[in-house]
Protein backbone atom coordinates (compact mmCIF):
# COMPACT_ATOMS: atom_id res chain seq x y z
CA UNK A 1 0.00 0.00 0.00
CA UNK A 2 1.44 3.66 -1.10
CA UNK A 3 2.34 6.10 1.87
CA UNK A 4 1.60 9.78 1.71
CA UNK A 5 4.12 10.94 4.34
CA UNK A 6 2.23 14.31 5.21
CA UNK A 7 -1.19 11.67 6.16
CA UNK A 8 1.29 11.07 9.20
CA UNK A 9 2.15 14.78 10.13
CA UNK A 10 0.00 15.63 13.07
CA UNK A 11 0.22 19.46 14.08
CA UNK A 12 0.11 20.98 16.71
CA UNK A 13 -2.18 23.94 17.22
CA UNK A 14 -0.11 24.90 20.35
CA UNK A 15 -1.28 28.74 19.87
CA UNK A 16 -3.11 31.61 21.98
CA UNK A 17 -5.84 32.40 19.83
CA UNK A 18 -8.83 30.56 18.06
CA UNK A 19 -8.46 32.86 15.05
CA UNK A 20 -4.67 32.02 14.69
CA UNK A 21 -5.34 28.39 15.16
CA UNK A 22 -8.17 28.49 12.35
CA UNK A 23 -6.38 30.31 9.81
CA UNK A 24 -3.21 27.75 10.07
CA UNK A 25 -5.22 25.00 9.80
CA UNK A 26 -6.84 26.87 6.92
CA UNK A 27 -3.26 27.31 4.97
CA UNK A 28 -2.33 23.97 6.12
CA UNK A 29 -4.94 21.66 5.41
CA UNK A 30 -4.12 19.30 2.89
CA UNK A 31 -0.83 19.23 3.23
CA UNK A 32 -1.12 17.70 6.77
CA UNK A 33 -2.93 15.05 8.23
CA UNK A 34 -4.48 15.94 11.51
CA UNK A 35 -4.62 18.92 13.63
CA UNK A 36 -3.64 18.48 17.37
CA UNK A 37 -5.70 20.76 19.90
CA UNK A 38 -3.72 20.38 22.79
CA UNK A 39 -4.86 21.95 26.46
CA UNK A 40 -3.60 25.37 25.64
CA UNK A 41 -5.97 26.14 22.65
CA UNK A 42 -8.81 23.92 23.92
CA UNK A 43 -8.87 26.46 26.83
CA UNK A 44 -8.83 29.39 25.42
CA UNK A 45 -11.51 28.27 22.48
CA UNK A 46 -13.52 25.70 24.51
CA UNK A 47 -15.31 22.48 22.43
CA UNK A 48 -15.98 24.35 19.44
CA UNK A 49 -12.41 24.88 17.83
CA UNK A 50 -12.74 20.49 17.67
CA UNK A 51 -15.90 20.95 15.30
CA UNK A 52 -14.79 23.87 13.54
CA UNK A 53 -11.87 22.17 12.73
CA UNK A 54 -13.52 18.94 11.82
CA UNK A 55 -14.66 21.23 8.87
CA UNK A 56 -10.88 20.97 7.29
CA UNK A 57 -9.75 17.63 9.03
CA UNK A 58 -9.05 15.10 11.10
CA UNK A 59 -8.83 16.21 14.50
CA UNK A 60 -6.38 14.51 17.75
CA UNK A 61 -7.95 16.31 21.01
CA UNK A 62 -5.31 15.79 23.28
CA UNK A 63 -6.02 16.82 26.71
CA UNK A 64 -4.63 13.89 28.39
CA UNK A 65 -7.03 12.85 31.07
CA UNK A 66 -6.17 12.05 33.97
CA UNK A 67 -8.98 11.78 36.94
CA UNK A 68 -11.22 9.22 38.69
CA UNK A 69 -12.47 6.66 36.02
CA UNK A 70 -16.10 7.94 35.92
CA UNK A 71 -15.21 11.75 35.12
CA UNK A 72 -12.73 10.61 32.41
CA UNK A 73 -15.77 8.43 30.92
CA UNK A 74 -17.95 11.17 30.85
CA UNK A 75 -14.74 13.09 29.29
CA UNK A 76 -14.81 10.79 26.64
CA UNK A 77 -18.26 11.09 25.68
CA UNK A 78 -18.18 14.80 25.13
CA UNK A 79 -15.03 14.87 23.61
CA UNK A 80 -16.44 11.29 20.72
CA UNK A 81 -19.76 13.61 20.65
CA UNK A 82 -17.35 16.62 19.57
CA UNK A 83 -16.26 14.20 16.65
CA UNK A 84 -12.77 14.12 17.05
CA UNK A 85 -10.64 11.41 15.61
CA UNK A 86 -8.32 10.71 18.43
CA UNK A 87 -8.02 11.58 22.03
CA UNK A 88 -5.41 10.90 24.75
CA UNK A 89 -5.37 9.60 28.53
CA UNK A 90 -2.45 9.46 30.58
CA UNK A 91 -1.57 5.73 30.87
CA UNK A 92 -0.74 6.45 34.59
CA UNK A 93 -4.39 7.08 35.32
CA UNK A 94 -4.46 3.04 35.67
CA UNK A 95 -6.38 0.51 33.87
CA UNK A 96 -9.78 0.72 35.26
CA UNK A 97 -9.70 4.40 34.23
CA UNK A 98 -8.86 3.10 30.46
CA UNK A 99 -10.82 0.66 30.39
CA UNK A 100 -13.99 2.63 30.99
CA UNK A 101 -13.07 5.61 28.78
CA UNK A 102 -13.17 2.56 26.06
CA UNK A 103 -15.78 1.63 26.84
CA UNK A 104 -17.72 5.38 27.81
CA UNK A 105 -15.76 6.37 23.75
CA UNK A 106 -17.37 2.98 21.95
CA UNK A 107 -20.79 3.00 23.66
CA UNK A 108 -21.25 6.58 22.20
CA UNK A 109 -20.48 5.72 19.36
CA UNK A 110 -22.68 2.96 18.92
CA UNK A 111 -25.14 5.30 19.70
CA UNK A 112 -24.69 8.05 17.31
CA UNK A 113 -23.72 4.80 14.50
CA UNK A 114 -20.60 6.39 13.45
CA UNK A 115 -16.47 5.35 14.13
CA UNK A 116 -15.41 5.61 17.38
CA UNK A 117 -11.79 8.08 17.71
CA UNK A 118 -8.86 6.05 18.37
CA UNK A 119 -8.52 6.33 22.16
CA UNK A 120 -4.43 6.66 22.79
CA UNK A 121 -2.67 6.01 26.15
CA UNK A 122 0.31 8.92 26.89
CA UNK A 123 2.81 6.50 28.25
CA UNK A 124 6.23 9.10 29.52
CA UNK A 125 5.53 12.91 28.61
CA UNK A 126 8.71 13.59 26.36
CA UNK A 127 9.76 16.26 28.98
CA UNK A 128 10.14 13.80 31.43
CA UNK A 129 14.24 13.09 32.14
CA UNK A 130 15.55 9.84 33.90
CA UNK A 131 15.90 12.29 36.90
CA UNK A 132 12.53 13.26 36.91
CA UNK A 133 11.16 9.78 36.48
CA UNK A 134 12.98 8.85 39.19
CA UNK A 135 12.57 11.87 42.01
CA UNK A 136 8.95 13.56 40.69
CA UNK A 137 7.38 10.52 39.40
CA UNK A 138 8.83 7.96 42.27
CA UNK A 139 9.15 5.31 39.65
CA UNK A 140 12.81 4.39 40.71
CA UNK A 141 15.03 1.46 38.94
CA UNK A 142 13.80 1.80 35.76
CA UNK A 143 14.90 3.29 32.46
CA UNK A 144 12.34 5.40 31.03
CA UNK A 145 12.17 3.57 27.84
CA UNK A 146 11.48 0.58 30.25
CA UNK A 147 8.53 2.40 31.95
CA UNK A 148 7.24 3.88 28.54
CA UNK A 149 7.01 0.17 27.52
CA UNK A 150 5.04 -1.06 30.53
CA UNK A 151 2.75 1.72 30.99
CA UNK A 152 2.15 0.77 27.00
CA UNK A 153 1.26 -3.09 27.65
CA UNK A 154 -0.90 -2.09 30.63
CA UNK A 155 -2.56 0.34 28.31
CA UNK A 156 -3.24 -1.87 25.30
CA UNK A 157 -4.70 -5.26 27.99
CA UNK A 158 -7.34 -2.25 28.59
CA UNK A 159 -8.52 -1.64 25.43
CA UNK A 160 -6.51 1.15 24.23
CA UNK A 161 -6.13 1.90 20.51
CA UNK A 162 -2.49 3.21 20.76
CA UNK A 163 0.26 4.97 22.86
CA UNK A 164 1.83 8.31 22.38
CA UNK A 165 5.57 8.35 23.24
CA UNK A 166 9.18 9.31 22.31
CA UNK A 167 11.24 7.91 19.53
CA UNK A 168 13.21 6.41 21.48
CA UNK A 169 10.85 4.51 23.08
CA UNK A 170 9.06 2.83 19.54
CA UNK A 171 11.27 -0.70 19.61
CA UNK A 172 10.50 -1.19 22.73
CA UNK A 173 6.50 -0.65 22.62
CA UNK A 174 6.04 -2.01 19.32
CA UNK A 175 7.84 -5.42 20.66
CA UNK A 176 5.76 -5.44 22.93
CA UNK A 177 2.43 -4.42 21.46
CA UNK A 178 2.75 -5.72 18.08
CA UNK A 179 2.39 -3.80 14.83
CA UNK A 180 -1.27 -3.03 14.49
CA UNK A 181 -0.87 -1.22 18.00
CA UNK A 182 -0.88 2.39 16.82
CA UNK A 183 1.94 4.63 18.00
CA UNK A 184 2.15 8.53 17.80
CA UNK A 185 5.33 9.95 18.34
CA UNK A 186 5.90 13.69 20.08
CA UNK A 187 9.02 15.42 20.56
CA UNK A 188 10.10 15.58 16.65
CA UNK A 189 12.09 17.94 15.71
CA UNK A 190 13.62 18.52 12.26
CA UNK A 191 17.60 19.49 12.68
CA UNK A 192 16.90 22.06 11.60
CA UNK A 193 14.99 23.56 13.98
CA UNK A 194 16.03 23.38 18.38
CA UNK A 195 14.43 21.04 20.55
CA UNK A 196 12.54 24.03 22.75
CA UNK A 197 11.26 22.70 25.86
CA UNK A 198 11.82 18.51 24.37
CA UNK A 199 14.30 16.38 26.02
CA UNK A 200 13.84 12.94 24.31
CA UNK A 201 13.87 13.98 21.12
CA UNK A 202 13.96 13.37 17.22
CA UNK A 203 13.98 14.01 13.89
CA UNK A 204 11.19 12.89 11.26
CA UNK A 205 13.29 10.53 9.42
CA UNK A 206 14.60 8.84 12.68
CA UNK A 207 10.73 8.65 13.79
CA UNK A 208 9.43 6.65 10.69
CA UNK A 209 12.39 4.65 10.22
CA UNK A 210 11.92 3.27 13.79
CA UNK A 211 7.86 2.43 13.31
CA UNK A 212 5.90 5.10 14.20
CA UNK A 213 2.59 5.70 12.39
CA UNK A 214 2.39 9.02 13.44
CA UNK A 215 4.85 12.41 14.00
CA UNK A 216 3.12 15.53 16.19
CA UNK A 217 5.44 18.75 14.80
CA UNK A 218 4.14 21.90 15.86
CA UNK A 219 6.69 25.04 16.01
CA UNK A 220 9.11 24.26 13.46
CA UNK A 221 6.00 24.26 10.69
CA UNK A 222 3.68 27.15 12.87
CA UNK A 223 6.43 29.36 13.35
CA UNK A 224 8.26 28.71 10.13
CA UNK A 225 8.27 32.00 7.82
CA UNK A 226 6.69 29.66 4.98
CA UNK A 227 4.32 26.83 7.05
CA UNK A 228 3.47 24.59 4.12
CA UNK A 229 7.07 24.75 2.66
CA UNK A 230 8.07 23.64 6.03
CA UNK A 231 5.44 20.85 5.91
CA UNK A 232 6.73 19.81 2.88
CA UNK A 233 10.53 19.65 3.45
CA UNK A 234 8.97 17.38 6.40
CA UNK A 235 7.06 15.07 4.36
CA UNK A 236 10.05 14.43 2.04
CA UNK A 237 12.20 13.69 5.05
CA UNK A 238 9.06 11.11 5.99
CA UNK A 239 9.04 9.81 2.75
CA UNK A 240 12.85 9.25 2.42
CA UNK A 241 12.12 6.75 5.83
CA UNK A 242 9.46 4.73 4.00
CA UNK A 243 11.55 3.65 1.02
CA UNK A 244 11.92 -0.41 1.66
CA UNK A 245 8.76 -0.82 4.00
CA UNK A 246 6.35 -3.16 2.95
CA UNK A 247 3.08 -0.28 4.24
Amino acid sequence: MLVNAKDRIILALDVDTQEEALSLAGKLAGHVGVFKVGLRLFSIAGPQIVSRLQEMGQVFTDLKLHDIPSTVAAAGRTLTRLGCNMLTAHAAGGTVMLKELVSAVSDECRKAGKPAPTVLAVTVLTSITQRQLEEDMLISNMLVRDAAMRFASRAQNAGVGGVVCSASEIAAVRATCGQDFKIVTSGIRPTWHGSNDQRRIDTPFEAIKRGADYVVIGRPITRAAHPVAAAHAIAEEMESAFTGFDI
